[in-house]
């Protein structure tokens, strides 16, 4: 998981990335933080390693089927795990 965010590193002009890209990529994979890079005093994108970018969209997918699950089983569809297996062809 990312470290806390330390905005006197992890804040960068764009104008510094066009200038030296290798330099934001590298700290991003050193320090494990992702960098936000402002254009005139504005977020405009995140720099975030691509591990961390794979964990945290699996993450996000996971809860967002555990939340439908919950929403499913409170709205009364449900299936018995028999149901499933024959289902899925596991039977």
């Amino acid at each position: 998981m990312a470290m806390t965010t330390k905005f006197s590193e992890d804040i960068v002009p764009l104008s510094d990335m066009k200038i030296n890209p290798g330099r934001v990529v590298n700290q991003v994979d050193k320090t494990r933080r992702p960098v936000l890079l402002t254009n005139r005093g504005r977020g405009v994108a995140v720099v975030q390693s691509l591990k961390d970018y794979e964990t945290q969209t699996e993450e996000l997918a996971f809860l967002r089927g555990v939340v439908q699950g919950i929403v499913d089983l409170e709205e009364g569809r449900e299936m018995s795990l028999a149901d499933v297996k024959k289902r899925l062809g596991l039977t």
